[in-house]
């Protein structure tokens, strides 16, 4: 393998685009109402995501029906009306230090699902996986407020602050998130009280993620699970009318790269396993899957095989070969 293909110091540093979760589509809807519309930018600003990823909640949650554009902006449907009153929380900053063990805290009331809480340690899990160091989960049943699945209840000063910040009624609950930071800590929090209702309940397929003409940032969750999967291996994506991305390392070092075999798949649809013979990985074996959707290729994805064990062929598989050119 020459070495000089997998430097770094001559290509355009990056790091990865924000991408987005159910919190990031529930705040959405927290944000949108039926009579006041919203402009994208300003959407974005508030969501504190890229725009290529705030496109793709507008168009996820269009098809959905709960959300209508039009010249002014954005604003909720009926249906998403009734989505944003089923799945209401009330959020807010709080501090309760004695409670958790993160350097910041963020609290959301969730309107009577006591009933739906265990012991809260799937709303901590929850919390965890969206990013924030984790999560207590508290419920309000007989006028007191108390540790789910025991009769502890919460010391009358951490009560006190509760109640200073929400108006609390029987069968609420709260989960308060935890982390570094305030944004992670409110992540965490909005998160796990998503879980105990159920989720947002929005069916999300391919058509939700990328297109023809859909920007690097929709590509990258997918990417980036691939160059995940494959062992930190670098991968490359491409939509079928943009340039794409390069990843390496964790982080994307190009935002706007094409190839000889990633330009060859889209034209023929068909997985490609040769040597590259010319760009940043001349020499190397490279292995690049079609993305299709309507029987049309619509992206592709493909893997630098500097190891000679993976691979991707619609579905990712270990792929070993023995003709790989010697390091």
């Amino acid at each position: 393998m020459h070495n000089a293909s997998i430097m770094m110091s001559n290509s355009r540093m990056g790091g990865p685009i924000p991408k987005f979760n159910d919190y990031h589509l529930w705040k959405t809807i927290y944000y949108l109402d039926d009579e006041e519309t919203i402009g994208r930018k300003r959407l974005s600003s508030l969501l504190d995501i890229g725009e290529g990823s705030t496109r793709t909640i507008i168009s996820l949650l269009q098809n959905q029906g709960i959300i209508s554009i039009n010249k002014s902006g954005i604003i909720l449907t009926s249906a998403g009306m009734d989505l944003k009153k089923k799945t209401r929380m009330d959020l807010a900053p709080i501090s309760v230090p004695e409670l958790t063990i993160g350097e910041k805290n963020f609290a959301v009331r969730i309107p009577r699902v006591a009933h739906m809480v265990s012991y809260g340690c799937e709303e901590r899990d929850a919390a965890i996986e969206a990013g924030a160091t984790g999560a207590t989960t508290l419920v309000y049943v007989g006028g007191k407020l108390m540790f789910p699945g025991s009769e502890y209840h919460v010391e009358p000063s951490i009560e006190n602050e509760i109640k200073s910040v929400f108006n609390l009624k029987n069968e609420d609950v709260i989960v308060i998130g935890t982390g570094k930071t305030e944004r992670s800590a409110e992540i965490g929090a909005v998160v796990a009280g998503i879980h105990i209702m159920g989720g947002l309940k929005l069916s999300r397929g391919i058509k939700d993620i990328i297109s023809t003409r859909s920007d690097n940032s929709e590509l990258l969750s997918l990417a980036f699970a691939i160059h995940d999967l494959v062992g930190g291996l670098p991968v490359c994506a491409k939509n079928r009318d943009n340039l794409g991305v390069r990843i390496e390392n964790g982080a994307v070092i190009d935002n706007a790269y094409t190839g000889e075999v990633l330009e060859e798949v889209i034209r023929c649809g068909t997985t490609i396993r040769r040597i590259a013979t010319s760009g940043p990985y001349k020499g190397i074996r490279v292995i690049v899957t079609p993305i299709e959707l309507d029987n049309r290729t619509i992206a592709v994805i493909g893997v630098v095989d500097i190891r000679s064990m993976a691979g991707v062929d619609n579905l990712i598989r270990l792929h070993e070969n023995d003709d790989v050119p010697d390091n």
